[in-house]
């Protein structure tokens, strides 16, 4: 039987990165930022703290990778749920409305919603949104107004509106006593805001 080729020192180093992101993005989103050590994280992942500490400068570095797979987890699921739909219009409604389904998960709650402005500040937020979810939200916005689906407007402008209030509407559930039930209300009114666009 052939022999596997020996994974090369960055392969290693990869797969240690990726099980401590996953270990601690399970801690994080059960347990929050402020009671999760970096030492347990790095038991969670099957290693010693010292192997953490050479990946990563400390628990804030490690939060920030984390946040960075949530925001690229929740940029894939808005994608493929608006490439369902029909047309490009229903495409941006699904998509926003399936980012306010997703504040509903406790761990992209407490992840993205809770710890990330408080560990990152909202410079280091906003830049990563930047990159995955106001960049799909971008997408779908061009799209609908490439198709003639919305009235004519400042497009950059209103791409950042329209996120800034989705931003804050997932804040407004991640705060209820009780946010499924809260959703409903919530979602209908992003769609009436965004109905405000509609051609």
């Amino acid at each position: 039987m052939p022999r596997q080729p020996r994974r090369t020192q960055a392969e290693r180093s990869d797969a240690t990165t990726f099980k401590l992101v996953a270990a601690a993005q399970e801690l994080f989103g059960r347990d929050g930022y402020a009671t999760t050590s970096i030492e347990a994280v790095a038991a969670a992942a099957g290693m010693t703290k010292g192997a953490a500490y050479h990946h990563f400068r400390g628990k804030a570095a490690l939060f920030r990778s984390v946040f960075v797979e949530e925001q690229r987890q929740i940029a894939d699921a808005l994608r493929q749920a608006a490439a369902r739909e029909p047309d490009s219009w229903s495409a941006l409604l699904r998509g926003c409305r399936t980012f306010l389904e997703h504040c509903l998960n406790p761990a992209f709650r407490q992840i993205v919603l809770l710890d990330g402005p408080a560990v990152l500040g909202w410079e280091q937020v906003r830049e990563i949104e930047y990159a995955h979810t106001l960049r799909v939200l971008t997408e779908g916005m061009n799209a609908a107004a490439a198709d003639g689906a919305m009235i004519d407007g400042d497009l950059p402008a209103r791409c950042q509106l329209i996120f800034g209030a989705l931003c804050e509407a997932g804040m407004l559930l991640a705060r209820s006593d009780d946010p499924a039930r809260a959703l409903p209300v919530v979602a209908a009114e992003a769609e009436r805001l965004l109905g405000s666009l509609a051609r």
